[in-house]
């Protein structure tokens, strides 16, 4: 059961390979006069994009796991989750890539998840570090993707339509590998060649219901108290992967699957109890697409997808059939790890107990890793050169 869940897993990678999607985009395209890729699937995206536009110059941002030599491009390596000094003369170096351009010159940007923070370019008066220290304070808060790039978007030139409006007159194409459920082209990566999800307006509306706004930094706020930046300009859009799509592929390698309609959203508590829910109702292979959230209240070492497995494990502690249950990052990182998530069963909870944990105390402490490594459990794949956020799959025997 274990092996049969992993090659659909598989499926769903490979339909999120980003080199086929560019390939197949670009057909017949004009040569643009630059191309940026940022994001974690950028390096394999601007290798289609050079193949087919051979001497074009070429900036790609990614992250380390990720990364490697491409020839005839740039390539830097930002930091992920939380920016770093990489992520700094990434964003810059993305600016000035498309800073000299003409009205009667096109760029080409190739946009994945991730590049939120590794291509960063505070505003007036923000730090790095106080972009880090927001970056921190939204992870932690279990705000969804999409609240978090509205406050990420209003602290930067980059995010928001940055990028864009620093390449004007040019226009910039857009091919996007969409990590986010629902495919919000403002969310994706925050939305560096698309207008923002809502102005500082919004941003501070929003902290201040979460109760977020008197622990951002000072520069942050000032920020957030001054008018946008104004209009962004609009070139054309195309998705060329997602979330949803790489659900499909599972669907289609898993004869007699059922694929839910709802995402697999919200807090992982309550995404593990409708999981368990789903196992109660009988037999048979149930396929998910989404992004979960977690609200970190420990110091351990761990990430959404590895909450979720265990979490699950505990709601079917006494279900009387086999199971197993897979919840994956498609990047193949869940959180600060080198896991991509959590490949649980019926013994879990023993193999765990058996190596001296206890779960309730794990979970308090946000420390999934520990306990699935203990178990055994951990799903490891590597970078994956994709991101299209995560993939579930639950099969009752």
């Amino acid at each position: 059961m274990r092996k049969a869940l992993t090659d659909i897993f598989a499926a769903g990678l490979r339909r999120a390979d980003p080199g086929p999607a560019v390939a197949d985009a670009l057909g017949g395209a004009a040569p643009p006069r630059v191309i940026v890729a940022l994001g974690k699937a950028s390096l394999a995206m601007a290798r289609a994009a050079l193949l087919r536009f051979p001497g074009t110059p070429c900036l790609v941002v990614t992250n380390a796991e990720n990364g490697g030599d491409l020839p005839g491009a740039r390539v830097l390596v930002g930091e992920h989750p939380v920016p770093g000094t990489g992520s700094a003369a990434a964003g810059e170096a993305a600016l000035a890539a498309v800073a000299e351009l003409g009205a009667e010159d096109r760029a080409l940007a190739l946009i994945s998840g991730g590049a939120s923070a590794l291509a960063v370019a505070p505003v007036e008066g923000v730090t790095l570090a106080d972009k880090a220290d927001v970056s921190r304070l939204l992870l932690a808060s279990g705000l969804d993707i999409k609240a978090m790039n509205l406050v990420r978007q209003n602290l930067s030139r980059l995010k928001g339509g940055g990028l864009a409006r620093a390449a004007a007159p040019a226009t910039i194409e857009t091919l996007i590998l969409s990590d986010v459920v629902g495919d919000d082209l403002s969310v994706i990566a925050s939305g560096p060649t698309v207008p923002p999800a809502g102005g500082p307006t919004a941003a501070r509306a929003l902290l201040r219901a979460e109760g977020l706004w008197d622990d951002m930094p000072e520069s942050c706020r000032t920020a957030l108290s001054r008018p946008g930046p104004g209009a962004t300009p609009e070139g054309p859009v195309r998705l060329v992967g997602s979330n949803r799509l790489s659900a499909e592929a599972m669907l289609a390698a898993a004869p007699g699957a059922a694929l839910e309609d709802r995402a697999l959203t919200g807090d992982v508590e309550a995404a593990a109890a409708r999981i368990a829910e789903t196992a109660r109702r009988g037999v048979g292979t149930t396929l998910w697409g989404g992004e979960t959230t977690v609200r970190l209240r420990g110091a351990g070492r761990g990430g959404r997808n590895q909450e979720l497995a265990l979490r699950v494990a505990l709601a079917l502690r006494d279900l009387d059939r086999p199971w197993v249950f897979l919840s994956g990052g498609t990047d193949g990182r869940d959180g600060p790890t080198d896991a991509a998530g959590g490949l649980v069963d019926e013994g879990t909870l023993a193999r765990i107990a058996a190596a001296g944990l206890d779960l309730e105390a794990v979970l308090a402490e946000n420390d999934s890793y520990t306990a699935l490594k203990a178990a055994g459990d951990l799903l490891m794949t590597g970078g994956t050169g994709t991101n299209v956020a995560d993939l579930q799959i639950l099969k009752v025997g």
